[in-house]
């Protein structure tokens, strides 16, 4: 009998080698190249297929399954595409489980569902399932070997499978342990085959590393048609649903979801959640960011303190760093705000992430407010991109912004100029951040009077 063969894979990446190095030589990780063996397996030559014009490909446009969460079909871009295969990863607790057994029953209602567990027992679902409210429609399996599962998937034929977890999967011929990345890459590829010769729709669970990402090799992302991040802390109530990757709609949805005792439910409203400050508070300003296609109103809060270090610190959570500290040197260049000599902390109330450059003004208002000690004019929002230059410039979508600051009574949003005014909701406009300081501080310090 010949010997496998063996290789070297690597966990982040997926650079494979014949012998080991310390380094990767794909993505310059270290430690990361772990061993797997490969099967030899005699391939008969296969025989060439016709080729087709694309002007005579037929395109059967398939309708979306809605999965009965809105704010899951909100970040899937609709619902699930039929013969998809969807990962969604998450830290352990956050609740991928009970959101996707909520969203089996809810769909099992009308079309066949399927439950293939490898990390618990039926029992131990069902459970889960009568504290959610029950699930009698949707059909359970506990499988964790790799053959088993691609038959049934092939001979039961569901519209939907969600796959608890990929990590558990393994096939007897590789001969490496379940979790490695040798099974993790085959348990994928083959499921994709599957799911679309089957036309099932399959959600993966899978585990994350410790910073957050998905576990296994980078491959497993480029296999799938759609990646989920499922983010919160497991003591807060809480969630965030947010699409990294989306072949089949945008990637910058956002889904909000508090945890009850009946399971996961959606917040159709994150801004009044979010959006909440005290009147009179200095350092808290509300930014309206634009997530996708939906406006949301968010808390930044700053905290700004003298420094007994010798470089003053810069600390974010929500927020670019990186740009945290282009804001703070627009501040002092330009506005006056003197924080050479102190610490800045700012954070984004309710463990939301804030990419867009529209929230820009917030968090130099929040800063503002914090260093001068002073707090922003009562019902006020503000959202606009800041320049090196220190003037203002203006944020995409400006209208829906507006709309949903009315919607939520506020009276004064502070924004670049050229922002036309909506009803009877006041819109200050500001040339520069000097004025748009000056405009949102409640009885701002006088023009001399700069300390931090």
């Amino acid at each position: 009998m010949a010997k496998p063969a063996v290789q070297y894979a690597c966990t982040e990446c997926g650079y494979a080698s014949g012998r080991w190095f310390g380094k990767c030589p794909g993505c310059s990780a270290f430690g990361t190249l772990v061993e797997e063996v490969v099967g030899q397996v005699a391939r008969a030559k296969a025989p060439p297929k016709p080729l087709l014009r694309l002007v005579d490909v037929s395109v059967e446009e398939a309708e979306r399954i809605p999965t009965g969460i809105p704010e899951l079909d909100r970040v899937l871009g609709g619902g699930l595409v039929p013969a998809s295969l969807v990962l969604v990863g998450g830290e352990p607790g956050v609740g991928k489980s009970t959101l996707l057994l909520s969203a089996l029953a809810a769909m099992s209602a009308d079309r066949r569902t399927l439950l293939i567990t490898g990390e618990e027992s039926v029992a131990q679902v069902k459970l889960r399932a009568q504290r959610l409210g029950g699930a009698a429609n949707v059909e359970i399996l506990a499988e964790t070997e790799l053959d088993t599962v691609c038959e049934t998937l092939q001979s039961e034929r569901p519209a939907v499978c969600v796959i608890d977890s990929v990590q558990t999967l393994y096939a007897a011929e590789l001969g490496s342990a379940p979790g490695s990345v040798a099974q993790v890459r085959e348990a994928a590829s083959r499921l994709l085959r599957v799911a679309k010769e089957a036309g099932v729709a399959t959600i993966l669970v899978g585990h994350v590393t410790k910073d957050g990402s998905v576990a296994g090799p980078r491959v497993l992302e480029h296999l799938v048609d759609c990646v989920l991040q499922f983010e919160g802390d497991r003591y807060h109530a809480h969630r965030i649903l947010r699409a990294a990757k989306n072949r089949f709609g945008s990637t910058n949805e956002l889904g909000v979801f508090e945890m009850t005792g009946a399971g996961l439910v959606g917040v159709p409203d994150p801004s009044a959640l979010f959006g909440k400050t005290v009147e009179g508070e200095p350092g808290a300003a509300v930014a309206c960011a634009l997530e996708g296609t939906r406006p949301i109103l968010l808390e930044v809060q700053a905290l700004v303190s003298q420094s007994e270090l010798a470089m003053p610190r810069r600390v974010a959570t929500g927020i670019d760093p990186k740009r945290l500290a282009m804001i703070v040197a627009v501040l002092a260049r330009h506005a006056g705000v003197a924080l050479g000599q102190a610490d800045v902390f700012v954070n984004v109330a309710g463990g939301v992430r804030v990419d867009e450059p529209g929230a820009d003004l917030a968090v130099a208002l929040a800063i503002a407010s914090a260093a001068r000690r002073t707090p922003v004019r009562p019902a006020t929002a503000t959202f606009g991109e800041i320049g090196l230059t220190g003037r203002l410039r203006p944020a995409t979508q400006a209208d829906r912004r507006l709309e949903e600051c009315a919607k939520l009574g506020l009276r004064l949003v502070v924004a670049p100029a050229g922002t036309p005014a909506r009803g009877t909701l006041q819109v200050a406009q500001a040339e520069t951040l000097r004025q748009a300081i000056r405009t949102g501080l409640d009885g701002d310090r006088p023009e001399g009077d700069e300390r931090a």
